[in-house]
């Protein structure tokens, strides 16, 4: 479908492409990775316009389509979202013209008989076809659909586009995209503004997609499930994997491996032939072997080996005293904007060392609660702090509130005490900022850029409570490695806002699902909660066109619904008795296994017959707890879709 052929750019006398080759067939779904300025965007960006190269050639198949999502977007002032979404729909639309024009032509006509309208009925026959044929009479509903997946209510399609967000406009262009349903798609980090639903949803969209798929992404679960080939670009050149994502991770390995082993050779090579030339270039008998020694090495093509930065990071937080046993205790926290009620009748409490992460769609109340916390946002009700709790806070617009004129280095040094200010270079070293870098002002960077400045300034702070909402939305993979190794490391108490399931992996022990006003804990890591929740299907999505159309006679009346409410309540604190017994069994345990693991510890119980019976019993009692919950667990959520009804 496309081929790129010895493609090669220039930027300031710097190449960013040497000959550059490869080819996309349909079903090549491709991950295009690579370092922070490797060129991922750039390549997407010649291959849709097909120029910005200066040798080499891009040719496709006659009458192929292309669709393009940038980093870039262009949105007409004054259009709704169902507006916007029907521009994907152009030949639709010329068509619906004339056919309307057509159509008025007849009823203004009264000649019935006369042979031009015959045909003109004729002609609004055969429109009526072409327009039936392109889906004229079911593209609003294919219009819907992509927009529910993607985050959108019903509510929202008549609104005009430039009341929302850049997040949610990025949405509306990358629905537009897919409506289109093009041979071959170019997305540039279509997840960075998408929950984990939307991503979900979108995840399967493009695994069914029947053309050609080159995605770039920081994504590493996204580009694992959505892409089967990886190229990577890196030293000017690219690498092509016909492997997904984690796949390429071992292969590249090799790869690098491999020209280590063939640098050192030609290190070698190197030495002995200078050496020659050395012994031999005054020796008149020998200069012109000399002379072909010195253009053997001019002319050889040196082996560059590719090094991974990120297996050299070792970062660790500043870390305050110990909090107290109780982090934070919220009782019926309510928060709400004009009608629309955000957060409703909230109860919970933080313990020291939980980790947890908000998750949920976008505008249900996480940033919201954050902000409530950090005493950023007024609201209803008690939300207090425990004793000696020392927080540090990520924003999501953190980048934006640092100093324009300082640079990258005076940022850090500024926000260090005394012990940390003469490792500021080794620390912005973990960010990637390097050699010159560090003498940049912040106004010069890039998104990206600012937000991994802004994570190593916060991360200086000592603190025993950690907040980060959204922090990897601008960072690349090796960047999000970087953080999450310190964060796995951290000690303390976490809390992150996040849709990057690759990134919450491992890190937290708790998940709070924002959903309609209330929020609801599930206990264990990330990828527990999605098999619980079962959103890899996205029935949730699909239901929410069916919801509107259930029949009045259907609905619950209003003592049983009261009924209904009794019961969710009941259940409700079923599980949260569960949960704190569920949470104390671990400690308990956690307890026990530190002793057993303690080589003097164990040795001295080896005669005490109770410890290891109570041990046996807490565990026991750990899985019946477990057995108890997921049985309650099942109850609450059939009377929770009931109550939807």
């Amino acid at each position: 479908m496309l081929a790129v052929q010895d493609i090669t750019v220039q930027f300031g006398g710097e190449s960013l492409f040497e000959g550059i080759s490869f080819l996309v067939n349909r079903g090549d779904r491709v991950g295009l990775v690579g370092k922070n300025g490797a060129g991922k965007s750039t390549l997407l960006k010649i291959l849709h316009s097909g120029k910005g190269f200066d040798s080499g050639s891009i040719n496709a198949q006659k009458n192929v389509s292309v669709g393009y999502l940038s980093q870039d977007l262009d949105f007409e002032k004054g259009c709704t979202v169902m507006e916007e979404a029907e521009k994907a729909f152009v030949r639709i639309k010329e068509i619906q013209s004339k056919l309307d024009y057509l159509q008025n032509e007849m009823v203004s006509r009264e000649d019935y008989e006369c042979e031009s309208y015959l045909e003109l009925i004729n002609q609004v026959s055969e429109v009526e076809h072409e327009f039936q044929v392109l889906g004229g009479y079911s593209y609003h509903a294919q219009i819907e659909k992509i927009l529910f997946g993607l985050g959108f209510v019903a509510d929202d399609f008549q609104m005009l586009t430039d009341t929302f967000s850049g997040g949610w406009r990025m949405r509306i262009e990358l629905a537009k995209i897919l409506l289109v349903n093009p041979d071959i798609l170019l997305l540039d980090e279509p997840t960075n503004h998408l929950d984990i639903e939307s991503i979900l949803w979108l995840e399967g969209f493009l695994k069914t997609f029947s053309g050609a798929l080159i995605l770039v992404s920081h994504d590493k679960t996204f580009l694992d499930q959505v892409c089967n080939r990886t190229i990577e670009i890196a030293n000017h050149k690219i690498y092509d994997y016909k492997a997904p994502y984690s796949k390429y991770l071992h292969l590249r390995v090799e790869r690098i491996e491999q020209q280590a082993a063939m640098k050192k050779n030609q290190d070698k090579e190197i030495k002995q032939t200078q050496e020659l030339i050395d012994k031999f270039r005054y020796k008149a008998s020998k200069a012109a072997f000399a002379q072909n020694l010195i253009k053997k090495l001019e002319q050889m093509d040196r082996v560059e080996v590719d090094t991974n930065t990120s297996n050299k990071i070792n970062f660790a937080f500043s870390e305050a005293s110990h909090s107290g046993k109780v982090v934070l205790e919220i009782a019926g926290l309510h928060k709400a904007y004009d009608d629309k009620v955000v957060i409703e009748s909230l109860d919970l409490q933080i313990d020291r060392g939980d980790r947890i992460a908000f998750v949920g769609q976008n505008g249900q109340g996480k940033t919201t609660l954050v902000k409530c916390i950090t005493k950023d946002q007024d609201y209803q009700g008690l939300l207090k702090l425990g004793h000696n709790v020392q927080l540090s806070y990520f924003a999501q617009n953190q980048a934006e509130l640092l100093e324009p004129n300082a640079t990258v280095l005076q940022i850090i040094e500024d926000a260090a005490n005394d012990t940390q200010r003469p490792k500021a270079r080794d620390l912005l070293g973990s960010f990637l900022f390097s050699g010159e870098d560090v003498d940049k002002k912040v106004k010069v960077l890039s998104g990206g850029e600012r937000s991994r400045l802004a994570l190593c300034k916060m991360l200086l702070k000592p603190s025993n409570v950690l907040i980060l909402d959204e922090p990897t939305n601008h960072l690349d993979i090796a960047s999000k490695e970087v953080l999450k190794k310190a964060m796995m490391k951290y000690s303390g108490t976490l809390i992150l806002v996040s849709h990057d399931r690759d990134f919450l992996d491992g890190l937290c022990t708790k998940v709070l699902e924002f959903r309609d006003g209330h929020i609801k804990t599930f206990l264990g890591e990330i990828k527990d909660y999605l098999a619980s929740r079962q959103l890899e299907s996205m029935r949730e999505v699909e239901k929410k066109t069916e919801e509107s159309k259930i029949p009045a006679d259907k609905q619950l009346d209003k003592e049983d619904r009261k009924d209904l409410e009794k019961q969710i309540k009941k259940l409700r604190n079923q599980l949260s008795k569960i949960e704190k017994r569920v949470e104390d069994l671990e400690r308990e345990i956690e307890n026990c296994d530190a002793i057993l693991a303690d080589p003097e510890s164990s040795a001295s119980l080896l005669s005490d017959a109770d410890f290891f019976s109570n041990y046996e019993a807490r565990k026991k009692e750990m899985d019946i707890q477990m057995e108890d919950w997921e049985e309650v667990q099942l109850q609450y959520d059939d009377l929770i879709e009931k109550r939807t009804k």
